[in-house]
């Protein structure tokens, strides 16, 4: 947003820019500067903007879905670890089945889906979920499970950064999600096996030797909880 100027009585007054929305859709992430992607940062960890020195409160609730491109393509940057370190989660949807284009394209076959888009959810549904989800049990020796998985990232040797306390919390978060939507109340450490490659790898950072090996972050990932003793 800016401080546009009325001339009619001098004044200047706030017009909101794009990022005052619920979800925000960050298409194409990594072709933008490292500029503007630290501008997220701020708006990611506190839901708020600070602009001109005022600091502006974003709408709850605040998310945002970003895509970005290979990282081989031309005119790409990298995301700094900090912005990634926000992002809940990292997945790759790959090349869609030949059924699922199929559908796109005849999909588009005379207008484009997005002039038939209708909500599928209110405001009011999201926040009873995100309410929800707060409430789903997490007992203590899955914690330490949790814990275990992240602190034994920080200590092996083919990363030069493992995995944040935010880091921590999302994994945390996203457990008791994983849990909610699959009519649990509860989280189980085969929540944390199943998420622990989504929430966890983009935090990582390899190091030199790693990389040129060939190992993927991934790789690491799996590794560690296979060798992460899972509470009885």
């Amino acid at each position: 947003g800016s401080s546009i100027y009325n001339p009619k009585d001098g004044s200047f007054h706030f017009e909101q820019g794009p990022i005052f929305t619920n979800i925000l859709l960050a298409d194409e992430i990594n072709r933008a500067s490292p500029r503007t992607q630290s501008a997220l940062l701020e708006a990611m960890s506190e839901q708020q903007v600070t602009i001109e020195g005022t600091c502006h409160t974003l709408p709850s609730p605040f998310a945002v879905i970003a895509t970005q491109n290979p990282v081989e393509y031309h005119g790409t940057y990298p995301l700094p670890e900090a912005q990634l370190d926000r992002f809940t989660m990292q997945i790759s949807l790959g090349y869609p089945q030949a059924s699922e284009e199929k559908e796109i394209l005849l999909g588009q076959k005379k207008r484009h889906p997005l002039e038939s888009l209708e909500p599928v959810v209110t405001l009011s549904e999201v926040e009873e979920a995100r309410t929800a989800v707060r409430e789903i049990g997490f007992e203590e020796p899955v914690v330490d499970y949790l814990l275990a998985l992240t602190e034994a990232s920080r200590s092996e040797p083919r990363l030069k950064l493992g995995v944040s306390p935010r880091g921590s919390l999302a994994m945390f978060r996203a457990a008791q999600a994983l849990a909610w939507a699959d009519g649990r109340d509860y989280v189980r450490p085969d929540d944390i096996k199943e998420l622990a490659v989504p929430v966890l790898a983009h935090r990582l950072v390899l190091d030199t030797k790693a990389k040129y090996a060939g190992v993927s972050k991934a790789d690491v990932v799996n590794e560690l909880v296979s060798s992460v003793e899972v509470p009885a």
